[in-house]
């Protein structure tokens, strides 16, 4: 079947951005002990999308329009405030924030954006989103990985997750790369760098978010923050597939949870279609999460905005569930 006109509005909202001079900041220490693959190496996926990564401009605007995509909602991808101490982070993530906010006031109609945040010190964290949301009218936040190997049901980010909740605005729950004990099982030895593939784009980012979103569940950090909202990306990260096995082998007699975990899921945590862009997975997200649920999105520059574009035009919803998808999920979930 031909592909059918996109809709007038299009909103993509895991498209990342980053500032190569702020990178450098960072220690390189840090940044080796941490996994990030080096800007040298030239096979680095990194390196390859160092470019459209730094622009905001011309260049992402006309791939933009060549895909019908209205707006952008841009968040940092790489590493960052989180790998500061927590004297450091919070100036370095302001001035990102700070300086983020400049690029999307030249395009404020084309571009939003997620909050980049000193996830070293939660408290200086929560007050980073608020002053975001405030001064900046910044959608949320996005979150790379763990933070010092913990995810965010540690006690020590209750001040993040109930100002994001006061708020109103969503935690974007994106993969980092993993700590270095799970590297050293999973992913080592293996040839042809086909490790570090594996551990992130190649399967390991996708498992580490859903145990991320799980572990909320679980931990009963969810229940505590009821009205907190989570974004996921690349089509649920293996949770559709997965769900119903979740709720068969952790019942809620044995969670002792009052929702079990499809529930949880359904009423807390949008998904994505970032970076997936065939039909069999959108079909598992659409009978498990269901179509109110589900947020269209590209992963550019990492995922190219065409195959995106192909994608959506090719689905062949009706025209109410194509409008939810391309944009009005998105409108309302972060008040665009």
């Amino acid at each position: 079947m031909p592909s059918l006109p996109l809709p007038q509005r299009v909103v993509a909202l895991e498209e990342h951005i980053t500032f190569p001079d702020m990178v450098q900041r960072v220690p390189l220490a840090a940044r080796q002990q941490a996994g990030w693959p080096s800007n040298n190496n030239p096979d680095s996926p990194v390196r390859a999308q160092q470019a459209q990564l730094a622009e905001i401009g011309p260049e992402r605007l006309r791939l933009m329009e060549e895909a019908g995509i209205t707006v952008q909602v841009l968040s940092v991808s790489g590493p960052g405030a989180e790998l500061l101490p927590p004297t450091e982070g919070p100036a370095f993530a302001q001035e990102y924030n700070d300086r983020l906010a400049e690029a999307i006031a030249r395009h404020p109609d084309r571009f939003a954006g997620f909050a980049h945040l000193p996830m070293t010190n939660p408290a200086a964290a929560a007050d980073e989103l608020a002053r975001t949301v405030n001064t900046h009218h910044f959608r949320g936040a996005l979150l790379n990985g763990t933070t010092q190997g913990l995810f965010l049901d540690d006690p020590q980010f209750a001040p993040l997750l109930a100002q994001a909740e006061e708020l109103g605005v969503p935690l974007y729950l994106h993969p980092g790369v993993p700590p270095a004990s799970v590297r050293n099982v999973y992913y080592d030895r293996l040839p042809h760098g086909l490790g570090e593939r594996l551990s992130m784009a190649g399967f390991g980012w996708h498992a580490e978010t859903a145990i991320h979103v799980l572990r909320l569940i679980l931990s009963g950090t969810l229940e505590k923050y009821p009205r907190l909202k989570l974004i996921i990306g690349h089509m649920g990260e293996m949770l559709p597939v997965m769900m119903d096995r979740a709720d068969m082998t952790m019942p809620a007699h044995e969670t002792h949870l009052p929702r079990s975990i499809a529930q949880t899921l359904r009423d807390q945590v949008h998904i994505t279609t970032s970076g997936i862009f065939t039909r069999p997975p959108l079909e598992a997200a659409l009978a498990t999460f269901g179509l109110d649920n589900i947020l269209f999105s590209v992963d550019y520059p990492y995922a190219p905005n065409k195959p995106g574009h192909e994608f959506l035009a090719g689905l062949h919803l009706p025209p109410a569930d194509m409008a939810k998808l391309a944009y009005q999920n998105a409108d309302q979930l972060l008040g665009l």
